[in-house]
């Protein structure tokens, strides 16, 4: 495995790949990997001769009073994984190989980025699509592999290459849990023990909205009462939202049919985390 920092070489590298008929695989990350990353790379290692993993953590995609300075860092850790994993290239960059002096161009998006995440976060998407598209440019991959934990992200990213004619396949994967059913993170890391175990309630939350699916409720109203109404047991739970949206556009549904995306965001204490499950009708 092969780490590299420059943009340059990472393209040598898959120019090579691709002038010998090797398709590429790639997962975008941030870093402080863990099972639910290492399941996308054990699928791009599947489903591709090559695999690259960009590990950065992307300053456009955080606001002012984010946690950006915080965003927990390992790399020894993360190398460790992904070498394991059967990576062929961790690409690491510095925020100024990315962003040069002068950076002004922008990715942005109607619609998709305004609701769930977008509400409250106006310029994350903007930012997540700006590095994006600059990682897809970077790494000409057959596939891409996102987790469905963030599934907001995850639509948003398949619009931006449907629209702008990117000849990446995106593949979503699903959410990886702990035992206990929290979904994994790199932000649970921010947790107390006190405040680890009060996370719990939003995948058990979800998994009341899910019973109501499961028997035959398609109020979205109904399950997002239910959704709140068990969020609302939890002391330290502070809900930033509940929507049951279209998967495709973000946008409210009032009954479910099609593909459908339930979704939370809610505060243990001030960290802020995210979970979801997906109705298809």
């Amino acid at each position: 495995m092969k780490i590299y920092g420059e943009i340059d070489k990472v393209r040598a590298e898959v120019k090579a790949w691709k002038r010998e008929g090797k398709t590429v695989g790639f997962v975008p990350t941030m870093g402080y990997l863990h099972e639910g990353h290492k399941s996308l790379i054990d699928a791009a290692r599947r489903e591709n001769d090559k695999v690259v993993v960009s590990i950065f953590v992307n300053p456009m995609q955080f606001g002012p009073n984010e946690d950006l300075a915080s965003y927990p860092r390992d790399m020894e850790h993360d190398a460790k994984l992904c070498e394991d994993a059967g990576v062929d290239i961790i690409f690491h960059p510095e925020p100024e190989e990315m962003y040069d002096d002068g950076f002004c161009s922008y990715v942005d998006m109607n619609g998709l980025t305004t609701e769930l995440c977008g509400k409250t976060r106006p310029i994350h998407f903007r930012g997540v699509q700006t590095v994006v598209l600059k990682l897809f440019h970077i790494v000409t991959p057959d596939r891409a592999y996102f987790g469905q934990k963030d599934a907001q992200q995850l639509a948003v990213i398949r619009r931006m290459v449907k629209d702008l004619n990117v000849d990446t396949k995106i593949i979503g994967c699903p959410i990886v849990r702990e035992a206990d059913g929290l979904a994994k993170s790199s932000r649970n890391t921010y947790l107390s023990p006190e405040e680890r175990q009060a996370a719990l309630v939003l995948s058990r939350s979800l998994k009341t909205g899910k019973n109501l699916v499961d028997q035959g409720e398609t109020d979205a109203s109904v399950i997002r009462a239910a959704i709140t109404t068990e969020l609302e047991k939890e002391p330290l739970a502070k809900i930033d939202y509940v929507d049951v949206v279209d998967f495709d556009t973000i946008t409210p549904v009032q009954k479910l049919t099609g593909s459908v995306l339930v979704a939370i965001a809610v505060y243990i204490g001030k960290t802020r985390l995210i979970d979801n499950f997906i109705v298809e009708k």
